[in-house]
This record gives C-alpha cells, sequence and structure tokens, in this order.
C-alpha cells in the first residue's frame, strides 16, 4: 500500500484556520490553534476578538443523525436561554462539516465559547447555581427524547462490562467486583418506583470540566457529546460522585452537595425515591464510563491498564462505603 491506514489523525491547526476562512467567512487574521485531543478534538479559534470552539468528531464515533441531535438539542436549550455553548452556522446555514481525514470521513461542529474559566474546587455558591442550572435544562427536556442512546441497565452497566472485558479478565477482583455491583445495580432498578423518576434528555457528563464558571455563579455548560434518554436522577447522581472524589475533605463535601442538591430543588423538586438512587446511580453511570474508556482506548486513554482499573474500582469501592455510612 502506498499510504498506511491511520486510526486517528490530527488535523492541522494552519490547514483547519484556511477552512474556517472559507467556510465562516472569518478574517484573514483569525486564529486557530488546538487546544487538546481526545474523545473528540478540540480547537480554539479567534475571529476579531471573538472566540470560539471548533469541534472535530473522531471517525465513526458518532453518526451524523446523533449529531443532528445533539445539535437539534443545543438549539432547544439556547431558544429556551439555558447557559450552553451552542452550534453556529456557515455562511449557507449548515451546522456539520464534511472533513475527508487520512481514516476517513469526520465531521465538524463551530460551536461558541463558554466564557470563564474551569473550577476544579468550586465554591458552595457555585455549586448551587450548577445544579439551578442543571434542573433548568431538565425542566425543559423532561419527556423529550432524542434519537440516541436509552441510558438503560444494559447500555449503562452490561455493555461497558463487555467492553472492558476485551482488556481485563473477567475473573480480577476489580472485574467481579463490576460484574456484582451491576447485579446489585439492576435490583436496585428493578425495585425503584418508576412513577416517581422523571425521565427525558440527559446530559450524563456534567462536572467541572464540562463547564465554565465566570464570575462564582455565572454557568456554562458545553460537551454534550453523551447526551441521550434516561432518568434524570442519572446527571444528579454524577455530578454528586465526581464532586464526592474532588473533595478529600467530606465535610465540605456534605455542605457543597447540600448546596447543589438546594440548588436544583429551587427548580425541580427530587422524590425521596430519586434522592435514595443517588448512590447506584453515580455508580452506574461511573461504570458506563469504564466502557467508553475501553471502547477509545486507543486515542482516549493510554492508562487503561490493572493498575489504573485498580485505582478506578478503588474509587467506586471508596463511593459505595461512604455512601453506606451516610
Amino acid at each position: 500500500m502506498s499510504v498506511f491506514p491511520v486510526t486517528t489523525s490530527t488535523l492541522s491547526s494552519s490547514a483547519l484556520r484556511l477552512f474556517l476562512i472559507e467556510i465562516y467567512g472569518f478574517y484573514e487574521s483569525c486564529s486557530c490553534t488546538l487546544f487538546r485531543t481526545g474523545m473528540n478534538h478540540t480547537y480554539f479559534v479567534s475571529n476579531e476578538n471573538k472566540k470560539y470552539v471548533f469541534r472535530v468528531y473522531c471517525h465513526e464515533w458518532r453518526t451524523k443523525n446523533q449529531i443532528e441531535e445533539e445539535l437539534r438539542l443545543l438549539n432547544m436549550l439556547k431558544a429556551h436561554t439555558i447557559s450552553i455553548s451552542y452550534p453556529i452556522p456557515d455562511k449557507k446555514g449548515i451546522l456539520i462539516q464534511h472533513i475527508q481525514a487520512p481514516e476517513g470521513l469526520r465531521f465538524g461542529v463551530l460551536f461558541s465559547f463558554a466564557e470563564g474559566e474551569k473550577l476544579r474546587f468550586m465554591d458552595e455558591g457555585s455549586c448551587f447555581s450548577v445544579g439551578k442550572l442543571m434542573a433548568e435544562f431538565h425542566k425543559i427536556t423532561e419527556n423529550e427524547s432524542l434519537n440516541r442512546i436509552q441510558y438503560t441497565s444494559k447500555t449503562l452497566l452490561d455493555l461497558p462490562f463487555t467492553y472492558a472485558n476485551a482488556y481485563f479478565k473477567d475473573t480480577l477482583p476489580e472485574m467481579e467486583f463490576i460484574k456484582a455491583q451491576s447485579k446489585e445495580i439492576k435490583k436496585q432498578f428493578a425495585a425503584v418506583d418508576k412513577t416517581k423518576m422523571r425521565s427525558g434528555i440527559v446530559h450524563l457528563d456534567i462536572w467541572y470540566d464540562n463547564m465554565s464558571v465566570k464570575n462564582s455563579t455565572e454557568i456554562t455548560v458545553f460537551d454534550f457529546d453523551f447526551c441521550g434518554n434516561g432518568w434524570c436522577i442519572l446527571d444528579v447522581a454524577y455530578f454528586c460522585k465526581q464532586l464526592f472524589h474532588i473533595e478529600v475533605d467530606k465535610s465540605i463535601y456534605e455542605l457543597k452537595k447540600a448546596k447543589f442538591l438546594a440548588g436544583y430543588q429551587s427548580v425541580l423538586q427530587l422524590s425521596e425515591d430519586e434522592l435514595q438512587l443517588i448512590p447506584v446511580a453515580g455508580m452506574s453511570v461511573w461504570i458506563f464510563y469504564l466502557g467508553v474508556q475501553s471502547q477509545r482506548f486507543d486515542w482516549s486513554n493510554i492508562f487503561l491498564t490493572e493498575n489504573y482499573l485498580k485505582m478506578y474500582i478503588g474509587r467506586m469501592r471508596s463511593w459505595q462505603s461512604y455512601s453506606k455510612e451516610m
């Protein structure tokens, strides 16, 4: 073969700059720089002192229809003045660009820039604002749906185990732990009163790395790559679990979690059934993301080793132990 096939390439930021000038009508003085590679590739763009983000989806990671559904959600939220990073059309009104990369067709979308900074350690006011914004999002998307993934026991637990099993033997203690926990989570999911569980479109990845904070309480959420359909409590639980791992002092964690939940419930009331499900709902999303990392091992997690698995499951164990004590 004259050209060896590749799995994932990194597009030239200088070539992408010329592409943006042509397609979006940006000024010749605009700049385009690679911010990071990963699940998708992110470029920062500046045009006449206005900032944007250009996302290049990895080859065969999302179908065009799935991206269209993601953008439909974002435009729905934007129409309701929810603070999110939204898609921006090109000169012809097109939102999704087709890019022929060495590995094949990739899709690109230009997004508005989320002003502010990423805050790993949020104060109580920020946590309240995140909860309030999440509930405002759920208020709009409750009982709505996308033509995308349904977050069920199969997609949250069964498939992720299969993906991880391609790298880790199921006889490893950590894999046995996942199997046992998945069984218990399924029991609790099945036993819950479904009439007390609100469902709709969920983000499934709301944590500090996917939001910008300005002036402590102005929150902008971005990266809806994992949006889909499921219980609203999945978003709530995942944020609580991420906050748990960030805050070493659990008394501070409890204060911030309380503020987050108070912010949420200033807009939407959480049922007692939903609140009780937070520990296992958080675990289910954690298992789901181990499956994602296993699916995309070749370019998103070079640390996918048995030592990494021990660390990852160690966090699950600590969350489980703490939840049982409370």
